[in-house]
C-alpha cells in the first residue's frame, strides 16, 4: 500500500463526476475558471481567447488515440518549450504515464454512452514529495479555433493539452509553467530522481572505461523504468534549433526510447569487426530532423543487416522521428543528459531512496536559528539544518537532490519564483550523533552548484563512512521549506541532526554528565611490524574511549596505511583516556600491532602529531615497531566541535 493520495483543493473526482451526470451537465471548474487569471499572473493575452471543449474542436475527440507515444506533439503559440520533450519522455514508460493519467480508459469519451461523459478529468502529479490528484474541466484556451498551448498532430487527441492544463492549475496558471526545466517537469509527472550529466566534463569520448560505465548506468536506469533525455548545447540564441552536420538540432531535447547491448553472431562479427554493439535509440518529439550519421535510416550499416537480423537484435523503430546511434556517436554528439531514475519502489525490500522535508527558519537564538546562508558565511553557515547519512561500503554512487518549495503561486504578490540554493557535503566522524559547530578536521567531500533553480543535484562516488549534508540558501536569514532526497543502491539511513550536545538526563547525571568533547583524526599508521618478509599485513584501527569504540575500514596488504579515520567522544573527565589501536586483519585470529594512549586534554596542542606504537599497558608500555600520525582537538565547551 503506497502513501495516501493528496486531493488538490479537496475536489474529489468521482463525486464531482457523478453529480454532473446526475444533473445532466458538463463540469465547469470553479477553482480554475476559463478566464485570463488562469492564463497569466498579471497580464493579458493579445487576441481574443475562446475556451472550447474538445467536442467543439474535433468531431471525434479522444483522450488518447492508439499508442500514446505514436504521435508528435507540437508547442502552440504560447507555453514552455520544455513541456514537449517532457510529454515525450513520459510516454516512453507505460508504468509512469498510466500513473499520471489514472484509469485513462474510464476517462475516455464513449460515443455509445454520451450521457456518461461529464467534461471532467483527473491527473496525478508528484508535488513536493506528495502524490497529488488534480481535477479539471475540459475547457481549453483557443485563438481562431487553434489551441494556444501544446497539441497533438493527431488533431482528435487531447491527453497532453488536458495534462498541461491540470499542471497549470496545480502551479497557479499557465504562465507558471514558464521557466521550468525538462527535469522539473518530468519529476513532477513521475516522482523520479533526476541527475544531470555533463558529457564533456565526463570525457566519455576520451576515456573508454568511463564510456562503458556510463552505458551500464543508463541501461540499468532505463530497464528499471527510468526516463532519459539528451540535448546539444546551443552557444547562442541564434543557434537554437540550428542543424548540425549530422542532422541533429542544437538546443533541442531528444528522448531515449531504447538502449541495447548486442552480442553479434559469427557473420556479423566479421562485418562490424566487433563482438558487441552498444546502441541507443532516440526520438525527436517533433518527428523531424533525424540523425543522418552511422546507423541512420539509409546508412550502410543497415544494409548489412537482414530483416531477420534486425528482429533478432531488436533494432526496430516504431515511431516516426526515431533513430538508432552507436554509443560512440551518442557520446560524441550530445552534451547534456537528463537521467531520471525510478525510485518509487524498494528493490527486494531494500530502500534505495531516503527523503525528508525540512525548513530554513529564523530565530534570535543562534542555537535555534536554521537559516545560516551559504559556505561563505563562515560565522553562521553551520546554523543551517544538518542531515547525516552512512555509506556502508566503499565506491557507491550517491545522488543528492535539494528541492525548494515552489513559490511561483505567489508571483502575483511580487515574490521571486526561486531563491538561490545549494548544499555542502562533509565527511565526518564515524560515531557523530550531534550537530557540527566548527569545521576543524572535517573533509569537504562535495558541493552542489548554487543557483536560483527549483532543484540542485550532486552525484558522487563516496567512500565508506558518515557524511553530513548541509542544505543552504545563498543568503542567510530567510525562511522557506525544502525537500531533501538521497539515492543509493545501498541503504544510507538519512536522518537529521537536531541536538547540539548530549541531553541532560537522570541517567547522565547519575553516571556523570560529559565535561569534555574530543575530536580525533588518525591520518596514517606507518612502518608496521612484519614477522617475515612475505607476510601480508591488512591493518585497521580501533579507537576507544571507555566503552565506546570506532573501527576503521581494513587497508589491504600494506605496512604504510592511510586511514583519515575520524571519531568524536564526549567524556566525563580527561582521566578517561583515548586509546588508538592498530590491528592486522587475519583469517582466523586478528593480530595486535600496537597502540597509543592519549589524555587529550583541552590544553594540548592541536597540531598534527606522530607517536610510536606501544604494547598494551598505557603510555609508558614498551615501544613496538611502527608509528601513527594523528590530530586531536579537545574542548570543555561541548558546542565547540
Amino acid at each position: 500500500m503506497g502513501p495516501p493520495m493528496k486531493i488538490f483543493k479537496n475536489q474529489k473526482y468521482q463525486e464531482l463526476k457523478q453529480e454532473c451526470i446526475k444533473d445532466g451537465r458538463l463540469f465547469c471548474d470553479p477553482t480554475f475558471l476559463p478566464e485570463n487569471d488562469s492564463l497569466f499572473f498579471n497580464r493579458l493575452l493579445p487576441g481574443k481567447v475562446v475556451w472550447k471543449r474538445p467536442q467543439d474542436i474535433s468531431d471525434d475527440p479522444h483522450l488518447i488515440v492508439g499508442n500514446i507515444s505514436n504521435h508528435q506533439l507540437i508547442q502552440g503559440r504560447l507555453g514552455n518549450k520544455s513541456m514537449i520533450p517532457a510529454f515525450s519522455c513520459l510516454a516512453v514508460q507505460e508504468s509512469h504515464w498510466t500513473k499520471t493519467i489514472p484509469s485513462h480508459k474510464d476517462q475516455e469519451w464513449d460515443p455509445q454512452k454520451p450521457e456518461k461523459y461529464a467534461g471532467i478529468f483527473r491527473f496525478r502529479f508528484w508535488h513536493f514529495g506528495e502524490w497529488t490528484e488534480v481535477v479539471i474541466d475540459d475547457l481549453l484556451p483557443t485563438i481562431n479555433g487553434d489551441l494556444v498551448f501544446s497539441f497533438s498532430t493527431s488533431m482528435n487527441e487531447f491527453w497532453n493539452a488536458l495534462l498541461e492544463k491540470a499542471y497549470a492549475k496545480l502551479l497557479g496558471c499557465y504562465e507558471a509553467l514558464d521557466g521550468l526545466t525538462v527535469t522539473d517537469i518530468i519529476m513532477d509527472f513521475t516522482g523520479t530522481l533526476a541527475e544531470i550529466v555533463d558529457m564533456q566534463k565526463g570525457r566519455y569520448t576520451d576515456l573508454v572505461e568511463e564510456k562503458y560505465k556510463l552505458f551500464g548506468e543508463l541501461y540499468k536506469t532505463f530497464t528499471k523504468g527510468g526516463l532519459i533525455c539528451c540535448s546539444i548545447e546551443s552557444p547562442s540564441q541564434e543557434e537554437q534549433e540550428v542543424e548540425t552536420d549530422w542532422g541533429l538540432l542544437k538546443g533541442h531535447t531528444y528522448t531515449m526510447t531504447d538502449i541495447r547491448k548486442l552480442r553479434l553472431g559469427e557473420r556479423l562479427v566479421e562485418v562490424f569487426s566487433a563482438e558487441k554493439l552498444y546502441m541507443v535509440r532516440l526520438r525527436n518529439p517533433l518527428g523531424r530532423q533525424e540523425w543522418s550519421g552511422p546507423w541512420s535510416e539509409i546508412s550502410e550499416e543497415w544494409q548489412q543487416l537482414t530483416v531477420t537480423d534486425r528482429k533478432n537484435l531488436g533494432l526496430v523503430m516504431s515511431d516516426d522521428g526515431e533513430f538508432w546511434m552507436s554509443l560512440e556517436d551518442f557520446c560524441h554528439n550530445f552534451h547534456k543528459l537528463n537521467v531520471c531514475r525510478n525510485v518509487n519502489n524498494p528493490v527486494f525490500g531494500r530502500k534505495e531512496l531516503e527523503s525528508v522535508v525540512g525548513c530554513w527558519t529564523v530565530d534570535d537564538d543562534p542555537l535555534m536559528n536554521r537559516s545560516g546562508g551559504c559556505y561563505n558565511n563562515r560565522d553562521t553557515f553551520l546554523q543551517n539544518p544538518q542531515y547525516i547519512f552512512t555509506v556502508p561500503e566503499d565506491g557507491h554512487k550517491v545522488i543528492m537532490s535539494l528541492q525548494q518549495k515552489d513559490l511561483r503561486t505567489y508571483r502575483r504578490m511580487g515574490r521571486p519564483d526561486n531563491y538561490i540554493i545549494g548544499f555542502e557535503l562533509f565527511k565526518v566522524e564515524m560515531n557523530r550523533r550531534f550537530r557540527l559547530h566548527h569545521l576543524y578536521i572535517q573533509e569537504r567531500a562535495g558541493t552542489s552548484t548554487y543557483i536560483d533553480t527549483r532543484t540542485v543535484f550532486l552525484s558522487k562516488y563516496l567512500k565508506k563512512g558518515n557524511y553530513v549534508l548541509v542544505p543552504t540558501m545563498f543568503q542567510h536569514g530567510r525562511t522557506s521549506e525544502f525537500l531533501l532526497r538521497v539515492f543509493s543502491e545501498v541503504p544510507v539511513q538519512l536522518r537529521e541532526l537536531t541536538l547540539d550536545m548530549p541531553k541532560m538526563s537522570c541517567w547522565n547525571l547519575a553516571r556523570g554528565y560529559p565535561k569534555v568533547v574530543t575530536q580525533i583524526t588518525v591520518h596514517s599508521a606507518e612502518g608496521l611490524e612484519k614477522k617475515y618478509a612475505n607476510e601480508t599485513v591488512n591493518p585497521y584501527l580501533i579507537i576507544k574511549c571507555g566503552k565506546e569504540e570506532v573501527r576503521s575500514p581494513v587497508q589491504k596488504n600494506t605496512v604504510h596505511a592511510i586511514f583519515d579515520t575520524q571519531a568524536i567522544f564526549y567524556r566525563r573527565t580527561t582521566d578517561i583516556p583515548i586509546i588508538i589501536q592498530v590491528w592486522n586483519s587475519r583469517k582466523f585470529c586478528d593480530q595486535f600491532l600496537g597502540q597509543v594512549t592519549l589524555d587529550a586534554d583541552p590544553s594540548d596542542c592541536r597540531d598534527l602529531k606522530s607517536l610510536y606504537l606501544r604494547k598494551k599497558g598505557g603510555p609508558t608500555a614498551k615501544v613496538k615497531q611502527g608509528h601513527i600520525s594523528f590530530k586531536v582537538i579537545s574542548s570543555d565547551d561541548l558546542t565547540e566541535l
